[in-house]
């Protein structure tokens, strides 16, 4: 999945057996990163939860 809604700073966010893997749209070459499904919905649960707010 992909989603930017105009921005310039995008990522990729696919399913793997057992989490997800993301991945930067722009610099694909660099690889990406994966998580476990308990550790990507903790990080989804933080982001509701407004722990990433500025």
């Amino acid at each position: 999945m992909s989603r930017s809604q105009g921005a310039e700073n995008c990522v990729e966010v696919g399913r793997i057996s057992g989490g997800a893997a993301v991945r930067d749209t722009k610099n694909r070459d660099a690889g990406n990163f994966t998580a476990t499904g308990r550790q990507w919905a903790a990080f989804i649960d933080a982001i509701k939860g407004g722990r990433f707010d500025r």
